[in-house]
């Protein structure tokens, strides 16, 4: 009875210090076994000093069977909660894996939707290749025949020259027969020699509708390629890993003159040429910084570089990131950076070049696997009662256009802000002054960001251009220039 107590004491207590301390439900069981244990192995010391009084008082078998009793109602006790911690174990279990098999299966769903995406893609990409193939190769076979057939063409013109020349002389013979008799050897021979030439002039004129009908094919297919060449192009974009210019021809570079070291070299003039295309007519033809005095304004230094037999002014350079274009709304207008490495012209310096005339805007753009686009505007830019507005048309180009045509597009900073669409704040969110609208058109002024940066926030702040739909790409360089539009043939 004694050692029954005992272990009812001894299983209280390690419940309540079990349920005390939070311990799991497993961890629970098996330590209340374990004070069960130790109880029921422990001596029964008071039982011991008493030993005679109680059996004097209680029968043996009683006192056994009594003691028994108790020790199984304890440990069917125990064994009960154990049961319970177990079963509640089991259902949380249960319930933490149920939780982990469902967000396998979205993973595992939206793996699969991703992966039959990028098939399609590929898929999609595959067959414009070869279709663009094949029509390439039929524009090829197209132009041999077109060669072929004209070169027929000219020989039938010739031999019809040589024809209508006998014919000539026939006509001025039957003139001259007219009066005499012919025989009827020179009659049939005179027949035969009309329906010669007769059948010559047919035949031309088939060949000759046979060639227009050539020449319509070769310019539908011609489009169709052209076509095909720009969804290609479009879907190549879109699969770039890190923004990259591809499946374009590079731009032509343009024939470096026999100077040293040119950059590093400030040329001075008398200050009278209006801008670098008049410094180079004037004689001046290696590319460096120069002095130039627009009509109506102050002397100042450009950065002249010499492209396509001329001399262009460069307005905007970057190169390595090296100056932060995060600047107010002064600095742009004044302009800042070294002309020799990276800089700014500044907006007041361009206005006063291009209120001379009609002026051509260049941009040059070069990707981080050192691919390089270019695209031309003509443009108009007001002064700064209208925070320099900016208005495109394109003129030819090797990339998608990205900023908008025939709209004013007024500059902006972050201090010098313009109400855009939405009231959207662009400077303050997308780092540098630009001509903006929509706050997505491009940023030739961003954030100088590698590709090893992720997430959109770095990209949008970025050095970028971005196609009206399509991705941001990511740019090592950059340059704009300007030059008069009377310019011939540059492209």
């Amino acid at each position: 009875t004694q050692n029954s107590h005992t272990v009812k004491s001894v299983s209280r207590k390690s419940l309540c210090i079990l349920n005390n301390q939070g311990v799991s439900g497993a961890e629970n069981m098996k330590i209340f076994l374990v004070f069960l244990l130790i109880a029921l192995l422990a001596p029964p010391a008071r039982a011991e000093k008493d030993h005679s009084s109680v059996d004097s008082a209680v029968p043996p078998e009683t006192k056994s069977r009594f003691a028994m009793l108790d020790d199984v109602r304890i440990l069917a006790n125990g064994l009960l909660q154990l049961g319970h911690g177990l079963k509640d174990f089991v259902h949380k279990t249960k319930g933490q894996m149920n939780d982990i098999f469902q967000k396998l299966y979205i993973f595992d769903k939206s793996f699969y939707e991703l992966s039959l995406q990028t098939s399609e893609i590929k898929e999609e990409e595959e067959q414009l290749r070869q279709t663009t193939a094949r029509l390439q190769i039929n524009n090829e076979e197209m132009k041999n025949l077109s060669q072929e057939m004209n070169s027929k063409i000219e020989d039938l013109i010739q031999n019809k020259n040589q024809l209508q020349e006998q014919v000539w002389g026939l006509e001025d013979k039957v003139t001259k027969l007219a009066i005499i008799q012919p025989s009827t050897q020179e009659t049939n021979a005179i027949s035969s020699i009309k329906a010669f030439v007769e059948q010559q002039d047919n035949d031309i004129k088939q060949l000759l509708k046979v060639v227009e009908a050539q020449h319509v094919q070769l310019d539908r297919q011609h489009n169709q390629i052209m076509e095909l060449e720009d969804k290609l192009n479009h879907i190549e974009l879109q699969e770039l890993a890190e923004d990259s210019f591809m499946g374009e021809q590079t731009e032509p570079e343009a024939i470096p003159f026999p100077v040293h070291n040119a950059t590093a070299v400030t040329y001075k003039s008398d200050g009278a040429a209006p801008d670098c295309t008049a410094l180079y007519n004037s004689g001046m033809q290696a590319s460096g910084v120069y002095s130039i005095k627009p009509n109506g304004s102050e002397a100042f230094d450009v950065y002249c570089e010499m492209k396509f037999g001329s001399s262009w002014t460069v307005i905007q350079k970057r190169v390595d990131g090296s100056l932060d274009f995060n600047q107010t709304w002064d600095a742009y207008t004044n302009g800042f950076g070294d002309l020799n490495e990276e800089f700014w012209l500044g907006l007041n310096k361009t206005y006063s070049i291009t209120k001379q005339g009609d002026y051509i805007l260049r941009i040059e753009l070069q990707d981080w696997k050192d691919n390089k686009r270019h695209i031309q505007y003509a443009f108009s830019m007001g002064g700064p009662e209208t925070d320099y507005t900016l208005q495109l048309s394109r003129i030819s180009g090797s990339i998608p256009n990205a900023l908008p045509e025939e709209t004013e597009l007024r500059f902006s900073t972050a201090d010098h802000d313009i109400d855009t669409i939405n009231y959207f704040n662009c400077p303050e969110n997308y780092l540098g002054g630009w001509w903006h609208r929509e706050c997505e058109e491009t940023n030739l002024n961003g954030k100088y960001v590698a590709p090893r940066s992720r997430g959109r926030l770095d990209r949008t702040k970025g050095l970028y251009w971005k196609p009206k739909k399509g991705r941001y790409y990511l740019l090592k360089s950059t340059k704009i220039m300007i030059h008069p539009t009377d310019f011939k043939s540059f492209d």
